[in-house]
């Protein structure tokens, strides 16, 4: 009777917080349209001179918007980011974007697992089997790489993590080292994109694509590499 009663607590806790999340995104998302934020964070332009005018507190904008951006999926991540280089630089807009993406990721992480974990896990308990992808060191490795690739969603992958067994220390490593060479590469795109020189444009254009083609390459080889061991 006691057990059944702290479950349903738990699980009553776990609504009420479900339903004051999505109420919460819901009213910010009212909110910025009412007040036509909305509409500057989808415009690289009016995100950089909003930026520059509160200026000391753009930092602590960027870093916050780039959480906000991944826990709610619908806002887009790359102008902020873009913004972050134009307005700071190289380094140091880099080091915001990586700040923001981090915590954002994290938190929804966090989420998923407080929010969905224990459903998935009562539904299937150990009967479904992930096999080679269900180890640690393979979904370290799936984090990392996913953060690499533009197509994949990165919001999504963050919150599908928190439904996996995948321990909190290795997304959270997998998740900052491969966010490392994308932020940078935006950040940059966004500070060359001041200087109005198309030829540095078109370069940090082509290193940008060029980040997305390192996973598929690294599988190509090791597909080579593992039929060649196989003759």
């Amino acid at each position: 009777m006691t057990s059944n009663r702290l479950t349903g607590g738990k699980w009553a806790l776990k609504t009420v917080v479900a339903l004051g999340f999505f109420a919460l995104l819901a009213s910010g998302f009212w909110l910025a349209s009412r007040t036509g934020f909305l509409d500057i964070l989808f415009d690289g332009i009016q995100l950089q001179a909003w930026i520059t005018d509160i200026g000391p507190y753009g930092p602590a904008a960027i870093v916050t918007l780039m959480t906000i951006a991944i826990v709610a999926s619908p806002l887009p991540s790359a102008p902020i980011a873009v913004t972050a280089g134009a307005a700071y630089g190289h380094y140091w807009g880099t080091a915001y974007v990586i700040a923001g993406a981090e915590l954002g990721a994290l938190a929804a992480f966090f989420i998923a697992r407080f929010l969905g974990h224990d459903v998935v896990k009562g539904w299937f308990g150990g009967k479904i089997s992930l096999g080679w992808l269900g180890s640690q060191n393979a979904m370290m490795g799936f984090v990392f790489v996913s953060r690499l690739l533009p197509f994949i969603s990165f919001d999504i992958i963050s919150y599908a993590a928190g439904l996996t067994s995948i321990a909190f220390w290795r997304f959270a490593v997998a998740t900052l080292a491969g966010v490392i060479p994308s932020s940078f590469l935006l950040a940059h795109f966004g500070d060359e994109m001041t200087t109005g020189e198309s030829s540095r444009i078109m370069i940090s254009v082509i290193a940008l694509g060029g980040l997305t083609l390192v996973p598929v390459l690294i599988a190509v080889v090791k597909r080579i590499q593992h039929s060649r061991s196989q003759t």
